[in-house]
């Protein structure tokens, strides 16, 4: 494949395909986390009135709220904004939560973009801007995927300290983190090795540009004495 000015564009390195591979498995985990309600779940044999919960979403059973002055009860799934959970919602979304939400909801972007430069790449399109610019796109792949990843262990770190606190959901004891929390854990450390990849690759990329330019500089001062 033809680069600009006739050049050869250079085949894919592995780095940069392991990486690509890894953002992808990132992608698919985070996908996962974000939307399962699976974060938080009570054990079966407790009987809870709460089931379990996701960013988005909580699930009870004949759930009374004990500081609400009317006998509601709530029972089954319902998204966290809707009508349903409107008079608890204070309750449901302490600060910390939002703030989880807040986390996921940029590292799911950063995680995107990032995939998004490292496809560019691997199927070299557009060709053009590929080949000139590689190493700033394996730059900006590094920097996106670093940010997912700070943002996943910010998700995780706080709401693995916060979700046991005994002034949010009723019996703590009676819950645990479940596969959707797991995946978001897992995707921070498939992160990392996405990152590294994409940042060793655009160090190489660098060293190798600078490596090319001095030869076309050192044939250039060559062929200028033979002319003389």
């Amino acid at each position: 494949m033809a680069g600009i000015d006739g050049q050869k564009a250079p085949k894919t390195s592995g780095l940069l395909m392991l990486g690509s591979i890894l953002s992808f498995i990132k992608l698919m985990l985070l996908v996962m986390s974000f939307a399962s309600p699976h974060w938080l779940v009570s054990w079966q044999d407790t009987y809870s009135p709460f089931k379990n919960m996701g960013l988005w979403e909580f699930c009870f059973s004949r759930f009374r709220y004990p500081n609400y002055q009317f006998d509601d009860l709530f029972d089954g799934c319902h998204y966290v904004f809707s009508k349903t959970y409107f008079v608890i919602w204070e309750w449901l979304l302490p600060g910390w939560l939002m703030a989880v939400q807040a986390f996921m909801t940029l590292a799911l972007i950063f995680c995107c973009s990032a995939h998004i430069g490292s496809t560019m790449l691997l199927v070299r399109w557009p060709l053009n801007f590929t080949f000139r610019h590689q190493w700033q796109i394996l730059s900006v792949c590094t920097i996106l995927n670093g940010l997912t990843t700070l943002c996943l262990f910010l998700s995780v770190a706080v709401f693995g300290g916060q979700c046991w606190r005994r002034d949010w959901m009723l019996y703590p004891n009676f819950n645990y983190l479940s596969w959707s929390y797991a995946f978001a854990v897992i995707a921070m450390f498939v992160g990392m090795a996405a990152t590294a990849c994409f940042y060793f690759d655009a160090k190489r990329t660098v060293e190798r540009k600078k490596a090319s330019s001095n030869l076309v500089v050192q044939m250039q001062s060559h062929g200028s004495q033979i002319y003389i």
